[in-house]
């Protein structure tokens, strides 16, 4: 992971050290050795720990400390012994068409594997409900994983995802939607509501505006005889193209070993 992050800088041209959390891959938890090189690299969070579904949900914690919940999921390696590193748990979301029943159902803590979202509107009502669990219980950060394509190829959930959005906001002044790092700067440095809105580190703004350089990246075609002998790929960036295909051992494509 620590090589990927080098990838990303590089070739995405990413200079700001903003990098400071990851997700396993397929949320494969990779127990001590996995935060251990956390520890070592340098990173802030961690987000691929799942928390069963449960009232109240859960708050990001810190990983000194015994986690505050069983390892969930099949066959996970969760840490075992204190890591300075924080843990932005996935709480599972409650996906029941209605909360007034009763019905014994699996949360999902990526949206998209909500397989029971079919429509705008459910992805709607699924939304505000578990916007209140959070809301009305203990507040903990309500954090909406999912990929960018499942909003991409449904025009719908987009657009209710819109809406859903804006409402909030005009309905709940005192509720902001921030990223993992923001989450956890309000954590460790705790303001009050009416001191929010002037809290530092949430005045910065996402509007990078129409795009201007790199119209048309760089299509590299690379090789990696050493790690991926045999195989041509494809790689697009505005920077210089590498030697060859960025992988384990060589995150730069120097191919110098």
């Amino acid at each position: 992971m620590a090589g990927a992050r080098l990838i990303i800088e590089k070739f995405a041209n990413i200079t700001d050290n903003s990098i400071v959390g990851l997700r396993a891959p397929y949320l494969r938890v990779g127990g001590n050795h996995q935060f251990t090189m956390m520890e070592e690299q340098g990173f802030l969070y961690d987000s691929s720990i799942t928390a069963p579904l449960q009232n109240p949900p859960l708050w990001p914690y810190t990983l000194y400390f015994k986690m505050p919940h069983k390892c969930h999921g099949n066959l996970q390696n969760c840490p075992t012994r204190s890591l300075a590193v924080w843990e932005i748990v996935m709480n599972e979301l409650d996906r029941r068409e209605d909360p007034t029943i009763d019905e014994d159902l699996p949360g999902c803590a990526m949206v998209d594997s909500c397989s029971n979202i079919l429509s705008g509107d459910q992805f709607y009502n699924f939304l505000t409900h578990n916007f209140y669990r959070h809301f009305d219980q203990n507040r903990a950060p309500l954090g909406l994983f999912f990929h960018a394509a499942w909003l991409k190829n449904n025009p719908e959930y987009l657009d209710a995802f819109l809406f859903w959005v804006d409402e909030i906001i005009a309905n709940h002044p005192e509720t902001y939607f921030v990223t993992q790092t923001q989450v956890i700067q309000w954590i460790q440095d705790p303001v009050s509501l009416d001191a929010a809105k002037n809290f530092a580190p949430w005045q910065e703004k996402c509007s990078p505006g129409p795009r201007t350089e790199c119209l048309v990246p760089n299509s590299c075609k690379l090789a990696n005889d050493k790690e991926l002998p045999g195989e041509a790929l494809r790689m697009h960036t505005c920077m210089r193209c590498p030697n060859q295909y960025p992988w384990l051992n060589d995150p730069l494509g120097e191919g110098i070993f």
